[in-house]
């Protein structure tokens, strides 16, 4: 089936705009991606057995801390069998008459070498959100402090970005690209994939960071007290501005 279809992994935290994304893609008269399957967010991670999902290792901003939740292609489970299984699972929920197929899991960001050994073919669309708008929105599900979903951010991020040098076939954006111009975006992915370009159909709210943004500042301070004012200052401003995002200046990141 593989080789007969082209597969698009869509790979980015949770909260960071990917079900959005899928939910798009998915309008594509071309693709099928997951729906109605009964599952959180419709996600390929729990509709399979053949790797452990997010939840295994903790879920939502806690997954990355766990090293054996980072798979690559020197995994014992990248297989030709499990590939195969993966697609015999995964296909009774996707319209296999369309040649385009889509699986969207947050832990995707820190397997992509893991489905690149299993698939050698597919495409990863990577998709970045502000870590102030991805932590303060995550913390619900986790539980965990602010700087411990900044910090879960980091980690995961810095393992894809060394991931990402070993990827033939990878599209990387930002959420704040695709709100300013989501159409612009869509063709972008579009004419990555390889399908004409369609016209956006889902309702999009540009400013939900917003909302996020002033929380952060009514918390800043108070964080700045849990962990060392250098260590905030310097070391973990410097990681974020790496990936083109300030915890001081908001709305002040770049490609």
């Amino acid at each position: 089936m593989a080789q007969t279809h082209k597969l698009v992994f869509i790979c980015g935290l949770h909260r960071s705009g990917t079900s959005l994304l899928h939910s798009c893609l998915r309008d594509h008269p071309m693709m099928s991606g997951f729906h109605d399957t009964g599952v959180p967010e419709d996600e390929g991670q729990h509709l399979q057995n053949v790797y452990p999902s997010g939840n295994v290792y903790g879920g939502p901003g806690k997954f990355g801390f766990y090293p054996q939740s980072f798979l690559n292609e020197y995994s014992a489970l990248a297989t030709k069998e499990n590939a195969e299984n993966l697609m015999q699972q995964w296909g009774r929920y996707w319209d296999l008459s369309k040649p385009v197929l889509v699986e969207k899991s947050p832990p995707n960001l820190i397997r992509t070498r893991f489905l690149q050994a299993l698939f050698p073919e597919a495409y990863f669309i990577v998709l970045l959100r502000h870590p102030v708008a991805v932590s303060l929105a995550t913390q619900k599900w986790s539980k965990n402090s602010i700087p411990e979903l900044l910090e879960h951010w980091l980690i995961c991020h810095e393992r894809f970005d060394l991931d990402a040098r070993q990827l033939r076939n990878k599209l990387i954006f930002k959420y704040e690209e695709f709100m300013l111009d989501p159409q612009l975006v869509l063709d972008a992915i579009y004419k990555f994939i390889g399908v004409p370009t369609t016209k956006l159909i889902q309702p999009i709210k540009p400013s939900l960071n917003e909302q996020y943004f002033e929380q952060w500042l009514q918390y800043r301070d108070q964080i700045k007290t849990e962990i060392s004012d250098n260590y905030f200052a310097h070391i973990l401003e410097s990681r974020m501005m790496r990936f083109g995002y300030s915890l001081n200046n908001l709305h002040n990141y770049h490609q």
